[in-house]
């Protein structure tokens, strides 16, 4: 059954309809993206033409060429169960029948004061949130929560962090420079880095530096934003009692705690909310990627005290959209939130988990870092990596690198990936080392 199924290629990859499309999208994209591909066929002597994908469902992508694939990204970690999963489409045919679109934060739907209660519901502490459309928008939206509720702008970030790209997120984006230089003068100048610890060794330099950032920051210092387990940086996990500590300074320093649970968040990594079992007390939680399913949908999830710094805007409404709290997306969350608890997601992914480490266990020179269904696979230098990444393609697998430069291939696959699939990505994994440079 499609969902299940291993590789079956039916032509090269990319395969003359994908080429064809990646012909029309290099005239009609942002060069950017087109330029990125061919620095990529620069460092690994292979072309990087995209395929073009036609249908998904559960673990499988169809490209346009009838190419059947088994996905190992979970598209960016939105099909957290599944692609298309059945109950996250029935719920979204349903609206489709009753509503597509309300009057956001003037008019809302029933589906978005459901929505809400739900996330109230799933919170570790007595909550209110902000929708957004992309895990940008509900890291932005906490931000905005945070100079609101302290009255300072400066925030503490972390080197390997990822954030999204809208403007505020980028402000404190870690994950490398050349994001933000190029729009550096339309950024809030009041962020400062510090390492993210990774080993116990790292854990007291690592807080030293962010005191060091508090008091470079004059009193201006507000937030701390953290992800519970570095994703797009590198699948980096963080040293044990790192983050309880990291709180706890903040705290008494003044500051808030913004937990970046986009990726890690839902049972991703077992837990709910990763950063709660890491004991970082947090003051907001933003979610997104797998919330919706598919569907573009995020949550900033802040204590009701802190939220309560919104007030009374005066008759305007200071964060709002058109598309805030869209029925569809709500919809698709709402049912999303069903699925975790019925199947029992956390569960799932650590089960996953195992499976997956235990196929890889023999693997020459490749080690596995990470939780749940958020792992690395350690290759090395970025050559070997974006090497694997293209010879994986060719063999049916999509994998996706981690790291800047990158050093892993990101595995946060749909938590439906079966044995067999496991199997199928550890062998051709092995045929493409041994060819790797």
């Amino acid at each position: 059954m499609f969902g299940s199924l291993l590789p079956s290629l039916l032509t090269a990859v990319p395969g003359p309809r994908s080429i064809a499309l990646a012909e029309e999208l290099s005239r009609a994209e942002c060069p950017a993206l087109t330029a990125r591909r061919a620095r990529r066929a620069e460092q690994t002597g292979a072309a990087h033409d995209p395929i073009s994908w036609h249908e998904a469902s559960g673990a499988n992508v169809r490209d346009v060429d009838g190419n059947v694939f088994v996905d190992l990204t979970g598209g960016f970690g939105a099909a957290l169960l599944a692609h298309r999963h059945p109950a996250i489409v029935a719920a979204v045919a349903l609206q489709l029948d009753q509503l597509v679109h309300a009057l956001g934060d003037l008019q809302p739907s029933d589906r978005k004061v459901a929505l809400l209660g739900a996330l109230a519901a799933s919170a570790p502490f007595r909550a209110r949130s902000i929708l957004g459309l992309s895990g940008a928008d509900a890291v932005e939206a906490a931000l905005k929560t945070a100079l609101l509720a302290t009255k300072k702008p400066g925030v503490i970030a972390f080197e390997g962090g990822y954030h999204g790209l809208s403007h505020g997120p980028l402000a404190a984006c870690g994950y490398g420079e050349g994001f933000r230089a190029p729009f550096a003068e339309q950024l809030n100048p009041h962020v400062r880095f510090a390492r993210y610890a990774t080993s116990e060794s790292d854990v007291e330099p690592a807080l030293a530096e962010v005191e060091r950032a508090i008091d470079a920051l004059a009193g201006r210092a507000g937030a701390v934003l953290v992800e519970p387990l570095q994703g797009r940086g590198g699948v980096r996990v963080p040293a044990p009692g790192f983050l309880r500590a990291l709180g706890q300074l903040a705290h008494a320093r003044g500051l808030l705690v913004i937990a970046d649970e986009i990726y890690t968040g839902l049972g991703r990594t077992g837990p709910m909310f990763a950063s709660v079992a890491e004991g970082l007390d947090a003051d907001l939680l933003c979610l997104g990627k797998g919330l919706g399913g598919g569907f573009p949908i995020s949550a900033c999830i802040g204590r009701e005290e802190v939220m309560a710094a919104w007030g009374d805007p005066a008759g305007e409404a200071l964060h709002t959209s058109t598309f805030l709290g869209n029925p569809i997306a709500c919809a698709a969350a709402l049912a999303t939130l069903r699925e975790l608890a019925t199947y029992d997601l956390g569960a799932r992914a650590l089960e996953r988990e195992r499976a997956l480490r235990g196929a890889l266990a023999d693997l020459p020179g490749v080690g596995v870092r990470g939780r749940g269904l958020l792992l690395g696979v350690e290759l090395g230098s970025p050559a070997r990596v974006l090497f694997v990444m293209r010879a994986m393609l060719e063999r049916g697998y999509i994998v996706c690198p981690a790291g800047a430069p990158p050093s892993v291939l990101c595995l946060t696959p749909p938590s439906c990936l079966s044995d067999r699939q496991i199997d199928g990505f550890a062998q051709a994994l092995a045929a493409c080392l041994s060819e790797a440079p």
